[in-house]
């Protein structure tokens, strides 16, 4: 008696597999609409602005064609503002990778105090930027701040009255607030790294360094990618904190992108040009965030194990 095989249906190219995709494409839905709704809409709505010559005083729009954006990219403090606001990301880039990754790293292992110490680093970013930027104002007053009251001479500079010493305070209270966020993203990475890796290099001989930078850095590349892309499109946007610093200067020595935004539109009325800048760190951002996922390589979906 023969049996005969048994008959595998395929479905037709381009159908659901059993139904199961399709039966929960649904659910992208809510987050596509709100996403059209608070993000794709409102940039559209920048981008029609700037090419206008609003005040934002009056109800009528008045469209002016180019002749915002030729304000502005005709404008010399636009190159300026552009580069204050790369030496801030590349400034705070520098140094919140590594003492992220040590701080990442430091927290996955296996520690009797590695619950507390993980929420006391994570404090800072519970905070808001502009109460840590009023605190820190605070204390680097010269006169009446940490320096003045504990003797330090150090401590009284006029840290936000020259123009080098402010752009390092900005980019240190930066730091100080957002490494806890990239300590908790590599500290995940750091866990999902096969322990076997580690038990064959240390049979091999491999001390923790040569671990540390055989195992763990190649190991979190996808990792670095993620938190660097996160670290540089946010860059972009500080305004609050630099505002009730420095207020961009002195001098303009803290005169970012954002900053200049703000001053064109809602200090002296000229929405075009403050909506071209939008556009214009819109871009920035975008092309930044394209460039860091290149360098991913051929396929972000890999895993970070990928060949471990």
């Amino acid at each position: 008696m023969t049996i005969a095989p048994p008959v595998v249906r395929t479905a037709p190219p381009g159908s659901n597999n059993a139904g199961g995709s399709g039966s929960v494409s649904w659910m992208a839905w809510p987050a596509l609409i709100a996403f059209t709704l608070f993000g794709v809409v409102p940039l559209l709505g920048v981008l029609v602005l700037s090419f206008s010559s609003w005040t934002g005083q009056t109800t009528d729009i008045p469209f002016s064609g180019l002749d915002s954006w030729r304000t502005v990219l005709a404008d010399p403090d636009l190159p300026h503002a552009l580069w204050v606001t790369f030496l801030i990301m590349a400034l705070s880039w520098l140094v919140q990778t590594p003492l992220s990754i040590l701080i990442g790293v430091f927290l996955a292992a296996r520690h009797r105090y590695r619950a507390v110490l993980a929420v006391l680093y994570f404090i800072p970013l519970l905070l808001s930027q502009a109460a840590i930027s009023i605190t820190y104002k605070a204390l680097l007053d010269p006169n009446f701040g940490l320096g003045a009251g504990l003797g330090f001479p150090f401590l009284q500079q006029d840290w936000l009255g020259d123009g080098t010493l402010a752009l390092g305070v900005v980019v240190f209270v930066v730091s100080w607030q957002f490494i806890p966020f990239h300590s908790l993203i590599y500290q995940g990475g750091v866990r999902q790294i096969p322990a076997s890796m580690y038990e064959a290099a240390q049979i091999d001989g491999a001390g923790r360094i040569r671990q540390f930078f055989s195992i763990t850095l190649p190991q979190l590349k996808y990792t670095i990618i993620t938190s660097s892309t996160l670290m540089v499109v946010g860059s972009l946007t500080f305004f609050d904190l630099i505002w009730v610093l420095t207020a961009g200067g002195p001098g303009g020595a803290t005169q970012a992108l954002a900053v200049d935004m703000y001053q064109r539109g809602f200090k002296a009325n000229l929405m075009g040009p403050a909506s071209a800048i939008a556009v214009i760190l819109v871009l920035v951002g975008l092309l930044l965030a394209l460039g860091l996922r290149r360098l991913g390589g051929r396929d972000q979906a890999d895993s970070q194990l990928e060949g471990a």
